[in-house]
């Protein structure tokens, strides 16, 4: 049941990569946004505000102090990283994918490790219905969108 949650959470992220990918190929010759400051509200570059999504989790899953400690960092390495697949124009788009879900992968188990029984279990209720908001099929267990 956690690795159907986990391909939930990986075909999320490979649904905004994809999106933000074609849209990065339409607009190459325009000059790329001006970056937002770190604390602005809602997308910070190409991504979720780490501090916007720990709001949220913390308000969702009542994340300890303790909680909040472990998880900003996971949350803040996870914006770098998918910053810097974004900014390398060498990779193909089955490349950044394949790093994305991989990023993504780490970003989720790490979370999980902070999280107790039952907070896991309201963490996987919230990508799930994030996933039916997109209105498209979860990803398979190997990470695939399911047909």
């Amino acid at each position: 049941m956690d690795t159907k949650y986990l391909a939930l959470a990986l075909g999320t992220a490979l649904l905004f990569g994809a999106g933000a990918m074609a849209q990065a190929q339409d607009n190459s010759a325009a000059p790329p946004p001006p970056p937002q400051q770190q604390g602005a509200p809602g997308m910070r570059g190409r991504g979720i505000d780490p501090a916007r999504q720990l709001d949220r989790m913390t308000r969702r899953l009542n994340l300890t102090d303790d909680q909040r400690a472990q998880i900003k960092p996971i949350l803040e390495e996870r914006q770098q990283k998918m910053a810097a697949i974004f900014q390398n124009q060498s990779l193909t788009q089955g490349e950044a994918r394949q790093q994305m879900r991989a990023v993504h992968l780490d970003t989720h188990n790490r979370i999980m490790a902070v999280l107790n029984d039952q907070q896991k279990q309201v963490f996987q209720q919230m990508e799930h219905r994030r996933w039916n908001r997109m209105n498209t099929p979860p990803p398979s267990q190997d990470g695939a969108p399911q047909q």
